[in-house]
């Protein structure tokens, strides 16, 4: 169904609608996306793992997984500008889905890494279609309110992994973490009800009745456009420097710095993700506040240096510093909602749907060469010496990113790329 001419009333609740559906989308996303790091060591206990392996095999689930994400960013964002937001939102949840089931029923890792990386390519699809659709659906003066509200309440999932993932021992005997699987496979399966009264874009529609070039990802190698691209991807890399590195690896790290006993992963995820959900709704309202996506995304990168710097000298005085660090390391790198928004903006109908769904994910996928620079780094300057240095690049880059991007706020979205 094509959304035409309606009335306000008709048009308000498919706003409604729309926002909700990629909200809750997006909440199983992230679930499923942090569930992994909580569960990974359970699961590979009990698939026979130790010592070297059970981190060597570890690594390999993780690569699967961003490689999967990788590889869906281009295939989904690619098919949202030619086949529509709709059709990407919910085929990518149904991946999803699927793969997250049938990783509560593997028996070896070769089967375990198949469904992190068919749950990659799931993953990679909905949240650049659904920033995409409720940009386009949004009034132009108020879309940074309604992408604020859909990472907003996806970000919760991430909260939702760490308490599962963390506290399912304690409810359920033996393979707790297929329990866990199952639960993000159920949730997502559940959301396709909500699939009907969801309507596509008019935008798409009236750029697709053209019959013009549409997802041309090679359209964004040119001259004119390359620079913007790479800058976006620049501007979100901090994020996942705090997600993939500082808490993922906080054990290692915080060990490092003299806290004692080790923080937990699982534990710093639940309170990392509980800042980010505060944070990106703040950054999407501060953005509005501010009439202005690059200032907002200026004074977040600005508190992440802060926030990175409390996390390396006040976090190892004790174990509630230390989770109280990385609820503000979650808080001030929760500038997703206006980054993927800032993405959707810069480009045009015809490719909106590619960058708006590559750019995260390429993000993502920057967490494995982040991830080998700390590993590198480790020998030299030790675990919190290569955690910082990482840091320094990741925000500098994000820094000389930020400069090279116009601004967005209060565009009209009417408009194509041309070839």
């Amino acid at each position: 169904m094509v959304s035409g001419t309606k009335s306000p009333a008709r048009h308000d609740r498919a706003v409604t609608l729309a926002v909700l559906v990629a909200a809750l989308g997006y909440f199983v996303d992230i679930y499923d996306l942090i569930l992994f790091g909580t569960v990974r060591k359970a699961s590979l206990v009990e698939l026979g793992y130790a010592g070297d392996a059970l981190t060597n095999k570890g690594l390999l689930l993780f690569n699967m997984q961003m490689g999967g994400l990788i590889l869906g960013g281009i295939l989904w964002g690619m098919l949202g500008d030619k086949r529509g937001r709709l059709s990407v939102l919910f085929g990518s949840i149904i991946t999803y889905s699927l793969a997250n089931l049938a990783n509560g029923m593997v028996t070896n890792i070769e089967g375990y890494a198949v469904c992190r990386a068919i749950a990659g390519i799931g993953l990679a699809g909905e949240l650049g279609a659904g920033i995409t659709l409720v940009s386009e659906l949004m009034d132009k003066r108020r879309r940074g309110v309604a992408t604020a509200i859909v990472a907003g309440v996806g970000i919760c999932g991430g909260v939702a992994a760490g308490i599962i993932g963390g506290g399912m021992p304690a409810i359920w005997d033996g393979a707790y973490w297929r329990h866990a699987y199952y639960i993000g496979g159920g949730m997502g399966l559940a959301l396709l009800a909500l699939r009907v009264g969801v309507t596509e874009s008019g935008m798409f529609a009236k750029v697709a009745a053209t019959g013009g070039s549409r997802g041309n990802f090679l359209q964004l190698f040119t001259r004119a456009r390359f620079g913007r691209y790479i800058g976006l991807i620049a501007v979100g890399i901090p994020v996942w420097y705090v997600i993939g590195i500082l808490v993922t690896f906080c054990d290692r790290v915080g060990g490092s710095l003299g806290l004692h006993p080790e923080p937990r992963p699982a534990t710093a995820l639940m309170f990392t993700y509980a800042g980010c959900a505060a944070g990106d709704v703040a950054s999407g309202l501060i953005s509005q506040w501010l009439g202005s996506r690059r200032r907002a995304l200026a004074w977040f990168i600005g508190g992440t240096v802060l926030a990175v710097g409390a996390y390396f000298t006040l976090g190892p005085t004790s174990s509630t510093a230390f989770y109280a660090c990385c609820t503000l390391l979650g808080f001030a790198s929760g500038y997703w909602a206006v980054f993927v928004t800032t993405a959707a903006e810069q480009f045009g109908t015809n490719l909106r749907a590619t960058v708006a769904t590559t750019t995260p994910n390429f993000v993502r996928g920057s967490a494995v060469l982040l991830a080998i620079g700390f590993q590198s780094l480790q020998g030299p300057l030790g675990p919190a010496g290569a955690a910082a240095a990482v840091g320094v690049f990741s925000i500098g880059v994000a820094i000389i990113g930020l400069v090279t991007l116009r601004e967005t706020f209060g565009v009209d979205l009417d408009f194509t790329e041309d070839a």
